[in-house]
């Protein structure tokens, strides 16, 4: 017998045009593929640094607040992973387990590269918390990720960064004048916003082509709008 209580055009649940119910809660995969994030995060983070060294000599000798031009490298895996895994503490999770992955492998800043991803990652964090609720305003991290959102996220951990590295008692450039704190901060903001931000979008969107991303919201990145 057919049944005909459907409306014509509607959707039924479990037929294969029904759309897939979100939630806040991490499933398997997505705790997997943060922590791929993660750790390929610390791998780039380690690998970062050695460039930094090759380049703080010359660019310190020249004006030392610029070195916050390439500290969004440290800030990748912050924004990338809430782009791809779209759930609460994403951000968070991953920038902290890639600090950690740095400090395993040695990292020539010590344990205060633990503190610095758990900041870094929080600014990210509240960027995307506080943006995506009031902009798209949605109960869950399931809106649209647009390149305004990336680039604000960075900026965000980029932020924090520059407010970490040049107020707090363990911070390298404490001993720097106000107004290179300043500019520091404000290099760390533009290098977390294009690097970090800028290059997570693109990233996300490439991934989105190759079907990869199939298993989460982030599966339709592609198509989602640049900036509406």
């Amino acid at each position: 017998m057919t049944d005909t209580s459907a409306k014509p055009g509607s959707v039924q649940p479990g037929s294969a045009g029904a759309p897939i119910r979100y939630s806040h809660n991490w499933r398997v995969v997505d705790i997997v593929v943060a922590a791929l994030i993660a750790v390929a995060g610390g791998v780039i983070f380690w690998a970062w640094s050695q460039g930094a060294n090759l380049v703080s000599a010359p660019v310190n000798a020249f004006y030392p607040p610029l070195t916050g031009l390439y500290a969004g490298g440290w800030m990748l895996p912050a924004v990338l992973g809430m782009l791809i895994i779209r759930k609460p503490g994403a951000a968070l999770f991953c920038e902290s387990v890639a600090a950690t992955g740095e400090l395993i492998m040695g990292s020539q800043y010590g344990t205060t590269v633990l503190i610095s991803g758990i900041l870094q990652g929080l600014g990210a964090e509240l960027v995307f918390a506080a943006v995506l609720y009031k902009k798209f305003n949605v109960p869950s991290f399931h809106g649209k990720f647009n390149l305004p959102v990336a680039l604000l996220a960075g900026a965000g951990a980029g932020l924090f960064c520059g407010l970490n590295d040049s107020f707090l008692p363990w911070g390298w450039n404490i001993a720097y004048a106000s107004g290179d704190k300043m500019a520091y901060i404000v290099f760390t903001v533009v290098s977390g916003a294009v690097i970090a931000g800028g290059l997570s979008w693109l990233a996300t969107r490439a991934l989105a082509r190759t079907g990869v991303l199939g298993s989460f919201a982030s599966r339709k990145a592609a198509a989602e709008p640049v900036f509406s």
